[in-house]
């Protein structure tokens, strides 16, 4: 890798850029940019050249043409270590653009705002950016591209190290990531589109496009001979497994997953304290009770012989009575959203045992799909987020159900 001597910047997301910037003109850098980043970078003491002056054609059509021409993409995807590409970008008068600074125009949230019309949605759909991103991560052996602000300090760190230099290891891990981030973008401007092809918007497109993110390996899947992975969602509001810390314990198996998904589900829909004890998917107990303890003794004894083994999922801090309780007798997991420092000194003293902490159960809009596999095809439906109220059900006996009997019937459903 040679040294960055030329990048060219232009970011929706400011977040961190100038910062960035005024370190790379400290290395020596030329700073290309366009629009509203070369405004700020400037009133910020940069010195920016216009991407209009670097490719001698104006910027036009409303920007929609900003840095589509050869000088932009040929400086992007000519190899340095190939004879024939150097001599044709000297012919043409092409200069190297060794480092490429680009987040895209925020369609999602555009299309997620009260009223958005379509021509609102097509014009925040970048052209420009993607097709940068993609030819700057195509070539990542002479150039590096980043996409997420995320990156922009262990770059420089590696600048400084390197004299100006970064790897070309981590120039791969960037173009994947540019990569993984285009085609996020691309599938959410598909699934938008693809449900407007008729008169009405239809509530699921023509075709569906999801993006996860791996979190981690498994030793296995449901079985032994299944490999497995877990991934997540890449942004997560709600309290749930995906977005909990494992405090404590062994490496979780895809069982336990299932399983503390169904716990933390569970408890998730009473306002009062919860408790529920999981056995392979299933709740074994479930109760109430005006403190975790009592609701876990109380769930306990709705079936003490299969509550062996099981996971435990609570809706209120851990306490250390309830920590206490729950180490003796064998228990594979507990999920909870918190614990007291007490109680995970108690747990230390079962070291296998997971525990797992979501994020408090506060104010969240529970949202999105549930999804289900079969062979060859996917079945995709709304979660099944109603509550029905016992009273608001019609009667179908001649006697009516008592005020104690309507409350079981409503911690039933």
């Amino acid at each position: 890798m040679a040294k960055i001597t030329r990048a060219l910047i232009s970011v929706s997301d400011k977040t961190g850029i100038i910062e960035f910037s005024k370190e790379l003109a400290g290395y020596g850098v030329e700073i290309l940019s366009t629009g509203g980043t070369a405004k700020l970078l400037r009133e910020a003491g940069l010195t920016v050249k216009d991407v209009s002056e670097f490719t001698g054609f104006p910027e036009m059509l409303d920007g929609r043409v900003k840095t589509l021409h050869p000088k932009v993409h040929g400086g992007l995807l000519g190899m340095r270590s190939n004879p024939e590409h150097v001599a044709k970008m000297k012919e043409h008068g092409i200069e190297n653009i060794d480092m490429v600074v680009v987040n895209l125009y925020p369609f999602e949230s555009t299309v997620a705002k009260e009223g958005c019309h379509l021509e609102d949605a097509i014009e925040n759909i970048d052209i420009g950016g993607p097709t940068m991103l993609r030819s700057a991560a195509k070539n990542h052996p002479d150039v590096t591209v980043l996409v997420d602000a995320g990156d922009y300090a262990a770059v420089l760190d590696e600048m400084k190290s390197n004299g100006g230099v970064v790897s070309q290891k981590t120039n791969f891990g960037l173009a994947v990531k540019v990569f993984q981030h285009t085609a996020a973008y691309d599938g959410a401007i598909s699934n938008y589109l693809g449900a407007r092809l008729g008169d009405a918007v239809e509530a699921y497109p023509a075709t569906f496009t999801i993006q996860v993110k791996k979190a981690q390996d498994l030793r296995y899947g449901e079985n032994p001979q299944q490999s497995a992975a877990f991934y997540v969602e890449k942004e997560i509001a709600e309290p749930c497994v995906s977005n909990a810390v494992q405090l404590q314990g062994k490496e979780l198996s895809f069982n336990n997953i299932i399983d503390l998904d169904a716990a933390i589900e569970t408890v998730k829909e009473f306002e009062q304290s919860a408790a529920v004890i999981i056995k392979h998917t299933n709740p074994c107990g479930v109760a109430l009770a005006d403190t975790p303890l009592s609701a876990y003794l109380k769930a306990r004894e709705c079936d003490p012989v299969s509550a062996f083994g099981g996971i435990v999922g609570f809706n209120r801090q851990v306490d250390a009575d309830t920590a206490k309780e729950l180490t003796s007798t064998f228990l594979e997991a507990v999920i909870a959203p918190g614990y007291s420092e007490e109680a995970l000194a108690i747990f230390t003293a079962k070291k296998n045992v997971r525990v797992m902490q979501v994020p408090l159960l506060g104010d969240y809009t529970a949202s999105g799909y549930d999804l289900k596999k079969v062979v060859g095809g996917l079945l995709v439906q709304g979660r099944d987020l109603g509550m029905v109220r016992a009273r608001e059900c019609q009667v179908a006996t001649e006697r009516t159900p008592t005020a104690s009997e309507y409350e079981a019937l409503d911690f039933a459903w």
